[in-house]
This record gives structure tokens, sequence and C-alpha cells, in this order.
């Protein structure tokens, strides 16, 4: 089941098409998911959101092996993407994968049985408010203890910091079930011990089928996954789940599989995979 656990992640940065090579790259995907990009005025959002489709694509194809042509990706309503399954049986009994962006990054990650989310964050605030009139528009998304780490951390620097971190690891739960922007964030807290360690309690109870990673990407980015069991995932994520129900000892499985660093990647790389994919 290890091959269904992927980190993979892009700099944008590096990479700066020209027109040609931007409609290049847009060519290789579904028409379907063109105006997803296209709607974007500037190009830095036109990248992450083409980048973003590349890398699912392209990870698709390389870890469950299906022909370009037979490969759907579709949004839940909420707006988690999934892979039409149709008539297909893998190895990996529950393969689900989920993406971010933000700042200089666009990464991906899979599961073979557990629920993933991923969260990129990039420490910035808009150019005319403090960290503290920034921070004040988010204090109901936090629990009395989080907000009280936050404030008391020392520096704005290190408030900022802390926000961030304690940011990621809700938007990635909530990637993880699936659920939409309307989901309480101040009943999802979180433990950790220098952010290593990193617990949840859900509505006030400790949930230990969770796990939970933070990493620090550099530039003033973070990136945060979480691994969860399918049960928990909303309704309309559910159907897009081969499985829902694991056994004890299957799900321990899946829960504590390495959870690998993220393998850096080109968009060259991807546009090679997908344009080898449609080929094929």
């Amino acid at each position: 089941m290890e091959k269904g656990v992927q980190r993979w992640i892009v700099d944008i940065s590096k990479w700066n098409p020209s027109s040609n090579d931007f409609s290049f790259a847009l060519s290789l995907l579904p028409q379907t998911h063109h105006p997803s990009i296209t709607r974007f005025v500037k190009m830095e959002d036109r990248k992450r959101a083409l980048v973003s489709l590349l890398l699912q694509y392209a990870l698709v194809h390389e870890v469950l092996g299906i022909r370009y042509s037979d490969t759907v990706i579709n949004r839940t309503l909420e707006g988690k993407p999934f892979l039409e399954r149709g008539g297909f049986s893998f190895d990996i009994p529950n393969f689900n994968f989920n993406v971010s962006h933000h700042g200089d990054y666009v990464a991906i990650a899979s599961e073979p049985l557990c629920l993933v989310g991923l969260d990129i964050v990039n420490f910035t605030i808009p150019e005319k408010e403090t960290v503290q009139e920034y921070i004040q528009n988010f204090s109901s998304c936090f629990s009395s203890l989080e907000w009280d780490r936050i404030i008391t951390a020392g520096s704005n620097e290190d408030v900022l910091t802390e926000f961030y971190r304690y940011w990621c690891l809700k938007e990635a739960y909530v990637k993880a079930i699936g659920s939409g922007l309307g989901y309480g964030l101040q009943n999802v807290e979180f433990h950790h011990i220098n952010w290593t360690n990193i617990s949840v309690k859900v509505d006030g109870v400790t949930n230990p089928r969770w796990r939970f990673w933070l990493f620090d990407l550099g530039k003033g980015h973070s990136v945060s996954i979480a691994r969860g069991h399918p049960r928990s995932a909303v309704e309309s994520y559910k159907r897009s789940l081969k499985r829902t129900e694991f056994d004890e000892e299957e799900y321990n499985v899946g829960l504590h599989l390495p959870n690998p660093r993220f393998a850096f990647k080109t968009v060259e790389e991807l546009i090679s995979v997908v344009h080898k994919a449609l080929c094929s």
C-alpha cells in the first residue's frame, strides 16, 4: 500500500512560461477544466490552478497506471477533488488525494486507505493591516487555548507563525473530511509538543484515529498533512470512496504507514508525464 502514499510539490516561482508554453500545458488537460484556470486574471493564479491539475493527473497516472483517456477527476459540491472510479479495480483499497496552493508552492498528497488533507500557508498579511489587526479577523476560528497560545507567542513574527501553523492544521483536517468553508473551525482544537506529536480534539473529544504532520518549506511557507478515518468524511465525499469501514487492524496499518517528505517536481516534469500519458 505504500505506493499510494505520495507527496509531490512544485515551486511555481521557478516556472515562467511564455504564452505558447502555457497554452501547450493547458491543452494537455481536459476541456472541462479550462474555465477553472482561465477565469483568473493574474498569471500567478492561473499558474497555481494549472499546476494543481497537472499534479492530479500526473499522480493518478503514475500511481494507478490508469490510461489518461480513462481518467476523470471531478469535485464534490464542497469543492474536494476526487477520482471517478468507474469500473476500475485497484490494489489500493481507498485511493484518495488532496491538493493545495499558496504563495510559491503547489502540492498534492495521496493516501491508499485513510482520508488525506493537505494545506499550504504563506506567512503574509495585507499591507495595510498590522499582525494583530489581521489575526483578529479570524479569532472566532480558534479555541480559547489555541488563541491564548497565538497571542502570547512573542514577537509579531512569532505570533504570525503560530497563527498560520494552527490555521494550516485546521484547514488540512477540514479538507480531509471534504467539508466546505462553513465548518466550525473553533470546534477543531490542536495539541502538540513543539509542533510534533500533533493530536486533535473535535467537539472536545480527542480523536486517536487521526495523525498530523507540519513541515517548514522555507521562504515563509509551511505545509500540513492530515491522515484520518474515512468514516469522518462528509456524505458527499464518502460517496466518492470505495470503502469507509475497516476493521481495527487493517485501519491501523493505513494510519501508521510512513509519511514521506515531499518530492520536489518541476512543471516540465509534470508536463512530460501528462503528455506521455495522453499519447499512449
